[in-house]
């Protein structure tokens, strides 16, 4: 249980978000310019995404980490007509200066330990560096790839020099040079009797209904970016789920109800 000082804390940290969201959207408006947010988390995500669809304005937003299902992403904001793509990765395929991130990669001698990715975190917190200037750090055995706000590169390409006991080498790399994403998934093929979200997190996850829709009502379940909280909410296809602490999925397909009344769905879950 929280308590009311820390919920307090909390609501004063969302406002301060949502400002800071509002006034993004502002800025790009009326300056025609794109912005964007720094890092967010899954539950800031949530936020930004409610209020920025509620914003009524005639921007166009989308969420970029560097890579598609990063973790940790921004929050970009386009002024009409100036994105150039769906989404903010094409976008900045296509227009690479305009990327508001890069990567810090760091390398480690040859034979060194690799350290763990709470090394890598705990040496950039060390540096009195805030998460929220700080997106996925995608560790290897040689060394890690870190995406942060093209602002912080600078300071860290000077002074981010150890993490763990091991030396570190770095240099800086545009996003689309990052190393070591992770890909694997694995598609799932299963049965249920409809497309309520705890059915469909019950057989993406391997967990019975009952957690499912406890894990919903929790409150670490995302749909599409956004919070939810209802187990009987249906689910699209192409919807991306979250469990937090879990992993994601996405619902591929659903066929149509057999006689005894179940469907055939496929999912692809990252693993």
């Amino acid at each position: 249980m929280h308590s009311e000082s820390e919920k307090k804390n909390q609501e004063k940290e969302d406002r301060i978000l949502l400002a800071g969201i509002e006034e993004r959207i502002r800025r790009a408006e009326e300056w025609y310019t794109m912005t964007n947010s720094r890092f967010l988390d899954l539950r800031q995500r949530s936020l930004a995404e409610i209020r920025s669809r509620s914003s009524g304005s005639g921007i166009t937003y989308g969420f970029y980490g560097g890579y598609e299902d990063a973790e940790r992403v921004i929050e970009v904001f386009f002024p009409q007509g100036m994105m150039r793509a769906d989404s903010p990765q094409e976008h900045f395929r296509l227009v690479p200066g305009e990327n508001p991130l890069t990567v810090i990669r760091a390398e480690l001698k040859k034979g060194t330990p690799p350290p763990s990715h709470r090394d890598y975190l705990g040496a950039l917190m060390g540096l009195g560096i805030r998460r929220e200037m700080t997106g996925d750090i995608i560790v290897r055995d040689d060394g890690a790839d870190i995406i942060v706000l093209r602002e912080a590169a600078e300071f860290l390409l000077l002074h981010y020099v150890k993490a763990g006991r091991a030396d570190l080498t770095l240099s800086e790399v545009p996003v689309e040079e990052l190393r070591g994403i992770q890909s694997d998934a694995e598609e799932i093929t299963a049965s249920v009797a409809s497309l309520r979200l705890d059915n469909v997190l019950s057989a993406a996850f391997h967990i019975p209904r009952s957690r499912a829709a406890e894990a919903v009502n929790s409150g670490i379940v995302y749909v599409g970016g956004i919070c939810e909280k209802k187990a009987d909410r249906q689910v699209k296809e192409g919807e991306k789920i979250v469990l937090r602490g879990k992993g994601r999925a996405r619902l591929l397909s659903a066929g149509e109800k057999n006689s005894k009344g179940r469907m055939k769905i496929t999912l692809r879950r990252n693993i």
